[in-house]
């Protein structure tokens, strides 16, 4: 009796602990994937309906190719490039996330004082920085003049979900497209119950929770000096978008001459100023990624003067002979961390 007995008790206590070693126990897990001519990454803590990347990673997919198809200039055949093909005068209806993206595009603009500008677009294809081949070829002073003559965001009229041109004129999108797909896909992650996550498309991010022992999650500032894997500073963002513009990766050279990829559509040329990064904390990463590089082609006084008068969470570097100079706005600064 007293054997049985312990065998049945070691039944139990085997029960018990299997039962235990099968409990769900939250981590992170990531995936990623090609987009945009970039790529992705999304990492999030585990539910116990997600417990594995495949259905989500099917989801995330889907929402980013739909995006794409909306919104490359590189696609003949998006919404985007249908509308750029138009002539001067032409309309045509949006579909509501391409109207979204246009809208938060015009405002910034406004905000900017015209700085910003997705009609930019003749004047980045004609420094070689748009689609098709590169060049290294710096225009004449009439081809940047003939070019200006096509840009001009207040050349666009959007009225209950129409867009009119009032030009010939070129929209690009690429300066806040990838924030949208950020949103975007972190929408998705919440409708499948996911709470916890951070994700990034071609370097502009959303972070939202905690990991699962409780710690924020930091996101990394890159160093123009020391590449994709040394931070200038590491920062905290919370529940956020995040998105960084900087001018020292994409540019060429030409008789000992820098011309960046960021171009100021006053003066059709690439900016010259020494503000060589910018990184902005706002509620969403769209908005995010548009006032990266409105303030990148401000440089750092009107950039400076512009995020403390509107609130925004800016942090900027500038080239100094010896390296780089830290700006911050006043609503940036409780993101940092030592």
């Amino acid at each position: 009796m007293l054997k049985k007995l312990f065998i049945v008790l070691g039944v139990v206590v085997l029960a018990v602990v299997g039962y235990r070693s099968m409990a769900f126990s939250p981590t992170v897990l990531s995936f990623s994937g090609p987009t945009m001519g970039t790529t992705y990454t999304v990492k999030f803590v585990s539910t116990k309906q997600h417990n594995s990347t495949s259905l989500l990673k099917q989801d995330v997919d889907e929402v980013l190719v739909h995006i794409n198809r909306l919104m490359s200039t590189y696609d003949p055949n998006s919404e985007l490039s249908r509308f750029n093909q138009l002539p001067s005068g032409g309309s045509m209806e949006l579909s509501p996330e391409l109207g979204e993206v246009i809208d938060q595009a015009l405002l910034i603009s406004e905000m900017s004082g015209g700085e910003y500008d997705v009609t930019v677009g003749p004047l980045v294809n004609l420094w070689g920085f748009g689609p098709g081949k590169k060049s290294d070829q710096v225009p004449t002073d009439e081809e940047i003049a003939a070019a200006k003559a096509q840009v001009g965001y207040h050349r666009l009229v959007l009225e209950q979900g129409k867009l009119t041109k009032k030009a010939s004129i070129y929209v690009d999108l690429s300066s806040i497209a990838k924030g949208y797909g950020v949103d975007k896909v972190a929408e998705s992650l919440e409708r499948a119950g996911i709470d916890s996550y951070l994700v990034e498309v071609g370097g502009e991010l959303r972070s939202k929770g905690h990991k699962p022992n409780g710690e924020a999650w930091l996101v990394g500032i890159e160093s123009p000096a020391g590449g994709h894997n040394i931070a200038q500073r590491v920062i905290s963002p919370g529940d956020a978008g995040i998105a960084t513009s900087g001018d020292y990766r994409n540019y060429f050279e030409k008789n000992g001459v820098r011309y960046s990829h960021t171009i100021n559509p006053t003066t059709g040329r690439p900016i010259t100023h020494r503000l060589v990064s910018v990184t902005i904390i706002a509620n969403n990463a769209m908005l995010a990624d548009g006032l990266a590089t409105a303030l990148t082609v401000l440089g750092p006084e009107k950039g400076l003067e512009l995020a403390n008068e509107n609130g925004i969470a800016a942090y900027m570097l500038v080239k100094e002979d010896l390296g780089f100079k830290e700006i911050y706005s006043e609503a940036f600064r409780p993101y940092l961390t030592e």
